[in-house]
């Protein structure tokens, strides 16, 4: 069983930035894709960044340019430095891996961007 815990969660203004961590109980690097969610209330969950093996890295149009996702395969760590924040960015932000069909999540850390 593939446990994930993110952090990294909190208050921030607009403009600010946050970086998110999620650290998993087996190698990422074994893995055939990583990445991040989000749930803003009432709103179904969405891809924010996916690091695929097969495809690449995929990103949510709203993202582009302010987030970036990283690795850090010795410590089998993911990470999401979310730069320029805004109010819309505000949700419930999880952390997935994918081993074939199969997903694993985290237990969701809450980020809001208000002033």
């Amino acid at each position: 069983q593939v446990q994930l815990v993110e952090s990294g969660g909190g208050l921030v203004q607009p403009g600010g930035s946050l970086r998110l961590s999620c650290a998993a109980s087996g190698s990422i690097r074994s893995f055939d894709a990583v990445g991040w969610y989000r749930q803003a209330p009432g709103k179904q969950r969405e891809l924010v960044i996916l690091l695929s093996k097969f495809i690449g890295t995929n990103y949510a149009d709203s993202v582009k340019g302010r987030f970036t996702i990283s690795r850090d395969d010795a410590n089998d760590t993911l990470y999401l430095q979310m730069n320029s924040l805004k109010p819309e960015d505000t949700a419930v932000y999880y952390c997935n891996v994918k081993r074939g069909q199969i997903d694993y999540w985290g237990q969701g850390t809450k980020v809001t961007v208000s002033s």
